[in-house]
């Protein structure tokens, strides 16, 4: 677990780092596009409501704004997912030149299986989210826990599969990621919990993609 810290800060230290700067620049363009059509569908969904009848509506009429709020960061993790699967590529190979120059050119399980094995993936955590979502607006506190928690298995499996999978095979991928799992998990934790706080939440798919490379160059040099 020492890896951990390290994995989670050493990301900030690269920022100035031209090389990682460029796909973070791209992925928080991307995050902020995503997160104002993902508020902007979450508007659409309360006004549609608030035009209804019913406790729902009157519920939407007096809490319209915090539901969309709510709502859009809800949904913002399988969102973040995808975008970083944009932008792994470089942010691994950039985080891997600077601090790991001594590793062959990665060639991993093929485009194709990863994409699967993510969409599987995607689609889970998606279909949980959605299911535990009323949690949100009916039990709150309750609701904020459940959603920490399906966000990080779902950042930390995610991200730590797409980084694995460029160097390794899918099989090979989960194999090592059940080894790793608690680390995995206690990255995947901190990420979720960034996830929760608005437009810092932003920063997620980049900035958890390079932490996921230097946990598993950390761990795996320590021979896991």
């Amino acid at each position: 677990m020492r890896a951990v810290p390290a994995s989670l800060l050493l990301p900030f230290q690269q920022i100035t780092d031209p090389a990682f700067r460029w796909p973070l620049l791209k992925g928080l363009g991307g995050a902020l596009l995503a997160f104002l059509a993902l508020i902007g569908l979450a508007d659409w969904g309360v006004a549609s409501l608030v035009g209804g009848e019913g406790w729902l509506a009157t519920v939407a009429g007096l809490f319209g704004g915090l539901l969309v709020l709510i709502s859009a960061v809800w949904l913002f993790v399988p969102v973040a997912l995808a975008i970083a699967g944009l932008f792994l590529d470089e942010v691994a190979a950039a985080v891997e030149h600077r601090h790991y120059p001594s590793l062959t050119p990665a060639e991993g399980s093929g485009l194709h299986q990863q994409i699967w094995a993510g969409l599987k993936l995607g689609l889970k955590m998606l279909g949980l989210t959605l299911l535990i979502m009323p949690l949100a607006f009916f039990l709150p506190p309750l609701g904020a826990v459940a959603f920490w928690a399906v966000a990080a298995v779902s950042l930390g499996f995610g991200l730590f599969d797409g980084v694995a999978q460029r160097r390794m095979s899918v099989e090979q991928s989960h194999q090592l990621r059940h080894r790793m799992r608690w680390s995995v998990l206690a990255v995947g934790a901190a990420l979720a919990a960034l996830s929760l706080v608005p437009f810092a939440n932003l920063l997620v798919p980049v900035l958890g993609t390079a932490a996921m490379t230097h946990l598993l160059h950390r761990r795996r040099s320590a021979g896991v």
